[in-house]
């Protein structure tokens, strides 16, 4: 979604942090991270792939996003129950690609996510130039939903999505729902792009740009932990 140095050193966020506006005390967990950082557009670049905080809607509360490395990230999140996304925490990886020119690109992820709250786990994958975006959602608590209108079902590499299809007023939009929740997982991203291209015709030969993992927080009231126990995304 919207998303407007490294030092490897071993850090303890403490279990409280002062946070001095308002004059509230937020607590955190501890984490022992080789980065983290509670700044808005926070960033940390390793391995091929970028980590973004990302906390863009209105109203958002307090996020903090630590990382031992690309594959091993997560967030404590505190944002309110008042609706609209909050915040988009995730790791990106660039392929720069035409869908002709890939044989394969896949990626697998295992997370660890709160039983609360209002989010969903996402792949937020664009072409090069920004004009397709294309959702893939793997799980999803609370009252939290897609934006167009439902274009039926899709099993396509032993998953089956609800699809999707609409705009959000800048580029179009298309999200992939699973039937059922999952923590873990393949998914043959390349396989979905080809459909859309050669069985729906709504993209072309796009360049695959920023294939983008994370949690589209809409609320955490309390504090959550989302966990990134491993991810990597392949592309050739």
């Amino acid at each position: 979604m919207n998303q407007r140095s490294p030092k490897r050193r071993a850090l303890l966020l403490g279990t409280v942090a002062a946070l001095t506006a308002g004059l509230g005390l937020v607590a955190q967990p501890a984490y022992a991270a080789t980065w983290y950082s509670s700044d808005q557009y926070a960033s940390w670049s390793n391995g091929g792939y970028t980590l973004y905080n990302n906390i863009w809607g209105s109203g958002a509360g307090h996020q903090t996003i630590w990382a031992n490395s690309p594959s091993n990230w997560g967030v404590w999140a505190d944002h309110p129950n008042t609706g609209g996304i909050k915040s988009y925490p995730n790791a990106t990886k660039w392929v720069g690609k035409r869908l002709s020119a890939l044989s394969s690109v896949s990626s697998s992820f295992n997370v660890s996510v709160p039983s609360s709250g209002a989010y969903e786990t996402a792949y937020d994958i664009w072409d090069s130039g920004n004009a397709n975006e294309i959702m893939l959602w793997v799980n999803k608590t609370g009252p939290v939903g897609p934006l167009g209108t439902a274009q039926g079902t899709l099993s396509l590499d032993g998953h089956t999505w609800t699809v999707y299809r609409g705009t959000n007023g800048a580029n179009a939009v298309f999200s992939f729902v699973r039937s059922s929740n999952t923590n873990s997982g393949t998914v043959n991203i390349l396989s979905l792009l080809n459909w859309m291209k050669n069985s729906k015709g709504w993209i072309g030969d796009i360049t695959l740009g920023n294939v983008q993992f994370g949690y589209e927080i809409t609320s955490a009231a309390g504090g959550l932990n989302f966990n990134t126990n491993s991810f990597s995304v392949n592309a050739g």
